[in-house]
């Protein structure tokens, strides 16, 4: 099934057998990182690895298959920007149909989501995550529309994608706080 470089790189299967095969390296640098900041006296640095390790390793797979080229038909290279019009035509289309594109775009930036909080403080807030994920969509749809990916480019999309990323952070809110014993780190006061 995966003969050549392009089934392996340029094809939405491929994307996802290389993130599970990746699984293992990507545990491996989060032990990595941690065992490399490790400073006597101090809490282990493990929380910060794998945060870091967990939003590239759970949003980059994402990213990579939502850039991939189309196949083609007939929404071909076109953009929406009414809300809601997309979305309600993705929940005519069929529970599964429905299910599987509103999942996929929910979990776009999740990862982000849920350890942006967790490693960096400036991010332990719902509005910042829900701006950043939308930030980061708008970026991804308008490459897709630019680059000429033959993919729908749409505001609903943005919606959910942002939505993903502030629901994850709810679900990570009570690892935001500061380990017992780490020092918190406080933002420079705003004059």
């Amino acid at each position: 099934m995966l003969s050549t470089w392009h089934d392996w790189f340029g094809t939405i299967t491929g994307v996802v057998v290389l993130t599970v095969l990746a699984l293992p390296a990507a545990m491996l640098v989060a032990w990595a990182l941690a065992r490399h900041r490790r400073v006597p006296g101090e809490p282990p640095a493990w929380r910060d690895a794998l945060a870091e390790v967990g939003i590239v390793y759970g949003t980059v797979p994402w990213l990579w298959m939502i850039l991939l080229p189309n196949a083609g038909g007939a929404d071909r290279g076109r953009m929406n920007l009414v809300p809601l019009h997309d979305l309600l035509q993705v929940l005519a289309g069929g529970p599964v149909t429905a299910t599987l594109q509103i999942v996929g775009n929910l979990l776009v930036f999740a990862a982000f989501g849920f350890f942006g909080p967790i490693r960096f403080a400036a991010l332990r807030s719902v509005p910042r995550i829900l701006s950043l994920g939308a930030a980061g969509s708008i970026l991804v749809e308008t490459l897709q529309y630019a680059l000429g990916l033959d993919r729908v480019s749409s505001v609903d999309d943005v919606l959910v994608n942002a939505v993903g990323a502030g629901l994850a952070a709810l679900v990570s809110r009570r690892w935001w706080r500061v380990p017992a014993g780490a020092s918190p780190v406080r933002a420079p006061a705003v004059r």
